[in-house]
């Protein structure tokens, strides 16, 4: 392997392409479309590869609608929880289809996008979410048209609706019955529309799921309302994917033997930080040793975790954290003006190639 400098996310296209052919599996069987979520994921050195497999990029924002014209390419499209007139008429340029929040947001902007198919984010009221944080039925949810009413009054307006309310569903039973309620709900509505999209948050790709349950349970949906399945992966294409590549700068100990390495939840894996989660350790595997693992920023709750490994922990060692790839690269920061992560990715065929690097001049930039 090239030699690498820590810290660097290292992506696997090999790993990467066991979630696509799942994806493409469930295309092939079930006939619904996916499109890559790339709120979660839009590291755009490997689309080469998703592009084969996917059907095209969903966005949450006009830049991220215009990297996935630009670098994936096939269908775009383009959401937005509010968008400005500016921005209509600059994804309208390039959008497959533009989805509006809110019946007020589609009304004001529809004359502007021209002849592109018209969406509307629906909220049904249910979800499947194990964080309050990330629930979009929540108590005042400002996600999507709650009112089914005031849906069905707009519809000639529109060609698909988007229901996004899941966030790693990993029971098919459970999307299942969902899939009835929606159905039973919004019937009169989904007969009169060309495509829907059952969003994001659909953990399909993991080991053991019952693919073949999921995808018969698609296209009876598509085939009962003569309609275009659509299905938004972020986590399911890139799941396991990915590793946060570390080294360890420095060992204290404060009741525990503290390893410090040269990345930070803070800064390059925030979610674990947000959500109060911890993240595997890739590497070394399991043992005896225990240890805290920590970041290098001034937080205080800096803490990737606490762990047990098979090696002790010293000045130089290497540190390996799992599922590095949704949610990380999309939302690493400057905090401290610590270094950023490179972007190294492992080839199909082996070769090691890094697409990213960032500098001193990047920090200094993004601040004036």
């Amino acid at each position: 392997m090239t030699a690498l400098t820590t810290p660097y996310y290292l992506i696997d296209e090999t790993r990467l392409e066991r979630n696509l052919k799942l994806i493409q599996q469930v295309r092939e069987t079930s006939g619904a479309k996916s499109v890559l979520a790339l709120k979660c994921f839009s590291t755009w050195g490997v689309f080469e590869l998703m592009r084969q497999y996917l059907d095209g990029t969903t966005s949450s924002s006009l830049y991220e609608a215009r990297l996935g014209h630009e670098k994936f390419g096939k269908e775009v499209h383009a959401y937005s929880v509010g968008y400005s007139e500016k921005e209509v008429k600059a994804v309208s340029q390039f959008a497959s289809k533009v989805i509006f929040n809110s019946i007020s947001q589609l009304q004001r902007y529809r004359e502007l996008v021209g002849d592109i198919k018209l969406g509307l984010r629906v909220n049904p009221g249910i979800s499947y979410s194990h964080f309050d944080l990330a629930d979009p039925a929540r108590t005042y949810s400002r996600l999507g048209v709650a009112d089914p009413d005031a849906v069905m009054k707009v519809a000639p307006l529109l060609s698909g609706v988007m229901f996004h309310f899941n966030c790693e569903n990993d029971d098919v039973d459970n999307i299942s019955a969902a899939i009835d309620r929606l159905s039973e709900q919004y019937g009169p509505l989904l007969q009169q529309l060309e495509w829907v999209s059952l969003g994001g948050g659909l953990y399909f790709t993991k080991e053991g799921y019952p693919l073949e349950r999921f995808c018969a349970k698609l296209k009876d949906f598509a085939e009962r309302f003569d309609i275009q399945v659509y299905l938004e992966p972020g986590e399911a294409a890139i799941t396991q994917c990915a590793e946060l590549v570390t080294t360890v700068l420095d060992v204290v100990h404060n009741g525990i033997d503290i390893a410090i390495v040269d990345a930070s939840t803070e800064a390059h894996m925030l979610d674990h930080l947000i959500y109060r989660t911890t993240p595997r350790i890739a590497s070394p595997e399991p043992g005896p040793h225990r240890v805290m693992i920590a970041g290098r920023t001034c937080l205080a709750g800096d803490i990737f975790g606490e762990y047990a490994l098979q090696e002790q922990l010293d000045v130089g060692s290497e540190v390996r954290i799992a599922d590095a790839a949704g949610y990380t690269m999309v939302k690493k920061n400057w905090f401290n003006g610590l270094p950023m992560p490179s972007i190294v990715v492992r080839r199909l065929d082996g070769t090691v190639e890094v697409v990213r690097q960032f500098r001193y001049k990047d920090f200094k930039r993004s601040l004036s």
